[in-house]
């Protein structure tokens, strides 16, 4: 499915204004809407499937995926917001808070692993076992989050 919503950009003019029934799009820096949504469709095709990753995933590192993910929403919203010219050049910055989060986050919870794997006869399988979240349904998997 992901390649035909990758081509949904072919459909838009190559003018620097689209006009549509239910919005105008105007595009400044790009001079055309074509590109724009070309641009839009490859951050958006990404965040997609690491969406579903996230959400399917039932390892205990699955946090990271968070930083890629906040990196694309970080993408489009720019694009979005402003049409900028430079749109991945300085999004590092705005991602240090969410690393100073997530990366010694998973860095402890990996610490712990492997303490037990020091101190228990487990396995390394069965620790990962031990640290799956696993909801029943999708709500209750949303609902873990918040």
């Amino acid at each position: 499915m992901t390649p035909y919503l990758f081509y949904l950009y072919e459909s838009v003019p190559d003018t620097p204004v689209w006009n549509t029934f239910l919005f105008t799009y105007k595009s400044d820096n790009y001079q055309s809407a074509n590109v724009a949504m070309w641009i839009l469709t490859s951050k958006m095709i990404p965040l997609f499937l690491l969406f579903i990753w996230f959400f399917t995933c039932r390892h205990w590192w699955y946090h990271v995926l968070l930083v890629p993910i906040s990196m694309y929403v970080f993408q489009i919203f720019s694009l979005i917001h402003g049409d900028t010219k430079y749109l991945d050049e300085f999004q590092l910055m705005y991602l240090i808070p969410v690393m100073a989060v997530i990366v010694p986050s998973i860095y402890l919870i990996k610490a712990q692993i492997f303490n037990k794997i020091n101190d228990a006869s487990k396995s390394m399988e069965e620790l990962e076992e031990e640290f799956k979240m696993s909801p029943k349904n999708f709500w209750e998997k949303i609902k873990q989050y918040f």
